[in-house]
């Protein structure tokens, strides 16, 4: 889908662009949402320049993703996608500064694109030039993230507080591992995520604002130092929540493994309980002739006694080691 985008005093707003129709020349940005070859073409006949395949953009080299050519920039930033399901994923973006215009390429729809555009609509301070509408967009990226890696957090103190205060919990309630494995599986892969896009996003601004061309003013240069702060001090916080994911991690796998023994514990002890009445039941089920206490009346009551002795005698002897 192919979106045009005009600067008005009222804030940004989207134009109908139909096929074969030349750009309003007030065009401040160019929006390509899974495109056709229509209209990549069209877009390129009318600016001069060429749009990146959708394999392209995934190429990872610095040499394919941050390039100059005609006079255009083009910055390929890894956003993370679908943050509220269970599969957060990552798409490539390309940003291209060509001239007055900001041309925006991807196969997805990213919340932060929705978010600004509403956002942009009734703020004409973000629609005074290409750049700084690149730097309102990569803001609201960055501002996404940082939700994102909020959420991580909450659910990360959510975890650990069950995990280590399970000895306040009700014994009816027992906790249920699996799903707990399940959720910092899910904390675990939206910090992935938003690393990867974190860095993906320093880069490009680091490519940005080292360009000598003349299309990024001043102002819009020191808001890209804004966001290269935000994104690196955001960056140190993803990596403080990967560590502390691989934490509960493994304290969850801690907690599953002294689970585990306390069970083959009740095992061990039910055996050595169970173990010594059972070899006198079975000597005295012998069927030799001659049996001591066969015949006598107190001989079954004996045997009786001997069993239960043999099962407590163990039993007071592992509690008194404090091994139970």
């Amino acid at each position: 889908m192919l979106s045009i985008y005009v600067a008005r005093p009222s804030g940004l707003q989207r134009t109908d662009l139909r096929a074969g129709e030349a750009l309003p020349p007030d065009t401040l940005w160019i929006d390509l949402k899974d495109p056709t070859s229509e209209e990549e073409r069209q877009v390129e006949s009318a600016l001069g320049i060429d749009i990146p395949t959708r394999d392209e953009m995934r190429e990872i080299e610095a040499s394919n993703r941050f390039y100059e050519e005609n006079g255009a920039l083009y910055a390929t930033a890894t956003i993370v996608t679908k943050l509220d399901t269970d599969l957060p994923e990552s798409t490539q973006v390309t940003f291209i500064l060509c001239g007055p215009m900001l041309i925006t390429n991807r196969y997805a729809d990213p919340l932060p694109f929705r978010r600004f555009i509403a956002y942009s609509a009734n703020h004409p301070a973000l629609c005074t030039s290409a750049a700084i509408t690149l730097g309102g967009l990569l803001e609201a990226i960055v501002n996404r993230i940082a939700d994102v890696l909020e959420k991580v957090g909450s659910e990360v103190d959510s975890l650990s507080s069950e995990i280590f205060s399970r000895s306040y919990a009700p014994r009816t309630a027992p906790l249920d591992f699996r799903r707990v494995l399940e959720r910092i599986g899910q904390c675990g892969e939206l910090v992935s995520k938003a690393r990867e896009s974190l860095v993906s996003l320093a880069r490009l601004l680091g490519f940005v604002q080292q360009s000598a061309n003349s299309q990024v003013p001043h102002d819009a240069t020191a808001r890209y130092r804004e966001i290269s702060r935000d994104v690196n001090a955001m960056s140190d916080h993803a990596s403080f929540l990967g560590d502390k994911v691989q934490f509960v991690l493994d304290a969850t796998l801690g907690m599953v493994s002294i689970d585990q023994n306390n069970i083959l514990k009740i095992f061990s002890v039910v055996t050595v309980v169970l173990l010594p009445p059972s070899v006198i039941t079975g000597f005295f089920g012998m069927n030799f002739e001659h049996m001591p206490w066969l015949h006598e009346r107190w001989g079954l009551l004996a045997a009786a006694a001997t069993m239960v002795a043999s099962a407590v005698i163990p039993y007071a002897l592992f509690r008194r080691r404090g091994w139970l």
